[in-house]
């Protein structure tokens, strides 16, 4: 048995939400921390979205956990703050070329806008990779993007 949480918020979609502090809380301190129905470790809960770091999203194995950093911290301050360099676009897609001492070599990214949400997504790319529609193709094992019959 256990003592029903002392707090529990939501987002307007009714999905466990909150911002620098637990969505859910029992009584004893055991805390939860979600972010629009996205369960976050305590490293990333515990802060407001707008302290969140850019370069977390360099480290992070997660998807999940990437979208919602790029979803929180927003495309224009990774851009800025990482200072991404647009090299390609192709339709909704946009290969960006990041110059850091996070990693050994620079870090490219292709970056995709979810046509029907809006969502950001972005997935590091091998840095040979030389256009945006090149990087779709690695993406998605060697499958050309004119081959998808339907984009989603």
């Amino acid at each position: 048995m256990c003592d029903r949480p002392r707090i529990l918020s939501f987002d307007s979609q009714h999905r466990l939400h909150a911002e620098g502090a637990p969505a859910i809380q029992f009584a004893d301190g055991h805390s939860i921390y979600c972010y629009h129905g996205v369960t976050l470790p305590e490293k990333y809960g515990k802060l407001h979205p707008h302290e969140w770091q850019p370069q977390w999203l360099l480290k992070e194995k997660n998807a999940g956990l990437r979208r919602v950093l790029i979803q929180g911290i927003g495309y224009d301050r990774i851009c800025e703050q990482l200072a991404a360099v647009v090299l390609d676009t192709w339709q909704e897609y946009t290969l960006l070329k990041i110059d850091t001492t996070v990693d050994f070599e620079p870090i490219y990214l292709l970056k995709m806008t979810c046509p029907s949400t809006g969502f950001i997504h972005a997935l590091r790319v091998p840095p040979d990779i030389n256009s945006a529609r090149e990087g779709i193709r690695w993406v998605n094992w060697g499958v050309d993007p004119e081959d998808f019959s339907v984009q989603s």
